[in-house]
């Protein structure tokens, strides 16, 4: 993988005059770790989508960074292991693992994630994954078991 650096998504150096959107993701993914979710939201275009899917999107960078904060407040750590990427023109398609650590447990989440790509931000970004491999890893199937409800 390549070093993180503080630099946001729109100081990736061009090629061709255009962004590199291939090194754009894999930095925007390389700063998970940091559980930082106002820099994470700063890589979306201010109208940005994330949909996670299968839940409803989130529209807006304000809306991302607060659903990003809360999706990972039981966090603890997180690793992103990239399998393979593939990018052509505003597409950049990642299928990758999850490496998570929660406040009482550890889970590997496999996911796809689709980023279409517009001036250096993401303009939408679908995550594809199981959702039962994620409630069971990360402990929340016991919560909705026993009528506690957390939102996606």
């Amino acid at each position: 993988m390549t070093e993180n650096t503080d630099k946001d998504a729109s100081q990736q150096a061009p090629l061709n005059g255009k962004p590199d959107n291939k090194a754009i993701v894999t930095q925007f993914i390389e700063s998970w770790p940091m559980l930082d979710a106002k820099q994470l939201a700063s890589y979306f275009s201010e109208d940005g989508v994330y949909f996670n899917i299968p839940s409803k999107p989130v529209k807006g960078r304000d809306n991302i960074e607060k659903f990003i904060n809360d999706f990972i407040a039981d966090w603890r750590s997180t690793q992103w292991e990239i399998i393979s990427m593939e990018g052509e023109g505003n597409t950049v398609i990642v299928e990758r693992n999850d490496h998570t650590k929660t406040k009482s447990r550890s889970f590997t989440l496999p996911c796809t994630g689709i980023f279409i790509m517009e001036n250096g931000k993401i303009q939408e970004w679908r995550d594809y994954f199981d959702m039962l491999t994620y409630v069971r890893g990360a402990g929340i199937l016991n919560l909705i078991k026993f009528g506690v409800r957390q939102a996606f």
